[in-house]
């Protein structure tokens, strides 16, 4: 399996000639969605959901399918022939890959903003990634784990504690297109030392096995 990190929240998945999409939202480049078979969105908020680039990908490639949480089913109102709910527990094969679905609520901004549901997707029963939770999946060993590092729903102590809990092999930062320079080095610092698991910031467009 061939995972690359793009840009904020996005994750390209290939796997035994399928390619999966994670959060292709606003700040992703282009290129993580060349070629893809299905794809999947943990919530509504834009750097999540690109609705245009859904809508312009599946002009082009009409045979792609899109997983999301029906709350955000109801917003892609032109897409929706081609838009398959999911719920928290569902287990579903998305691109020819085995997907299990996660969480129920983003994580709290502030008690005057209203939480939206969201989805965390394990993949192949190795890999996961969150979108805007900390949310643990109890049931699975995880391998691979994207952990958000910067929003402002978190702080660096809840990311350190979320990796412990889930316990990972590895940890690759997601949800980092809030930092600058300096913030990465304090924060990908105290990932490193804390965290328990190897763990790395990938930049945008490198890929692991």
């Amino acid at each position: 399996m061939r995972l690359t990190k793009y840009s904020h929240s996005c994750v390209r998945i290939e796997h035994d000639g399928g390619v999966l999409v994670i959060d292709p939202g606003a700040f992703a480049e282009s290129a993580a969605l060349d070629g893809v078979d299905a794809v999947l969105i943990t919530h509504e908020h834009f750097d999540h959901l690109d609705v245009d680039t859904l809508a312009d990908l599946l002009g082009k490639r009409p045979a792609v399918t899109v997983h999301a949480h029906p709350s955000v089913v109801s917003k892609l109102d032109g897409l929706r022939g081609v838009v398959t709910p999911v719920e928290s527990g569902d287990s579903f094969t998305a691109a020819g890959i085995a997907v299990r679905a996660y969480g129920g609520l983003h994580a709290e901004i502030h008690p005057d903003v209203p939480r939206v549901p969201n989805l965390g997707f394990v993949i192949n029963d190795s890999v996961y990634h969150p979108g805007d939770s900390f949310d643990v999946p109890d049931d699975v060993q995880i391998d691979t784990l994207f952990v958000p590092i910067s929003a402002p729903w978190l702080k660096v102590s809840e990311a350190i504690d979320f990796v412990r809990a889930v316990a990972p092999r590895r940890a690759f930062a997601l949800h980092d297109c809030l930092l600058s320079a300096a913030g990465y080095t304090v924060t990908d610092a105290n990932m490193s030392q804390l965290s328990g698991c190897e763990y790395a910031r990938l930049e945008p467009g490198t890929s692991v096995r």
